[in-house]
């Protein structure tokens, strides 16, 4: 998604949204993630601004203070930028990859079920399942940082159950454009 993105070509306008739809982003920010408002408050506090940024591919980025939070793709999900998933590792679920699919990874590949479903990867308990269509985390195995951003394909038990075809298909990883924009 941010494969050869550059700020000065593919960003159209920069515009506060209205506070209703401040509100609404919040609301929908605390529906999807694994956050909690006090944390939330932390992040984007109610008294700083948001900033829409309109992008190519209908990506739209929000930033506070020029800083990069979470983005979107045309009205689906909100995912966070893989800076703010380090500083608050818990916001979105955890699946692991084994060492042979880190490259594919940091290449921007989707996530192929053997690379998860192996002795290297980890998927959550069957107890706490995601369906298809979640946002996860993308750990690498052995590494303590989340290497990437996803959606996932199948749901976890399915995963297990085909151990075939695509996971979970990676929105944003180390490494890519959205990785090297520290502001906007």
């Amino acid at each position: 998604m941010f494969k050869k993105f550059t700020p000065s070509t593919d960003i159209a306008g920069q515009t506060p949204p209205k506070s209703s739809v401040q509100r609404s982003i919040r609301a929908a920010v605390l529906q999807q993630w694994k956050i909690g408002p006090e944390t939330l408050e932390v992040i984007w506090p109610k008294k700083e601004t948001l900033i829409h940024v309109k992008c190519r591919e209908h990506i739209s980025i929000y930033s506070v203070q020029s800083v990069p939070l979470f983005f979107q793709h045309f009205d689906g999900p909100f995912y966070p930028t893989l800076r703010l998933l380090h500083q608050y590792p818990s916001i979105l679920p955890k699946v692991g990859v084994d060492r042979g699919a880190i490259r594919f990874l940091l290449a921007g590949a989707p996530m192929m079920c053997p690379g998860l479903t192996s002795a290297g990867g980890y998927l959550p308990p069957p107890e706490e399942a995601l369906p298809k269509g979640t946002a996860v985390a993308v750990h690498a195995e052995g590494k303590e940082h989340a290497v990437g951003i996803g959606m996932t394909e199948l749901s976890t038990e399915d995963m297990r159950k085909l151990n075939k075809d695509i996971a979970v298909e990676i929105v944003t990883h180390l490494g890519d454009d959205l990785w090297a924009l520290q502001t906007l």
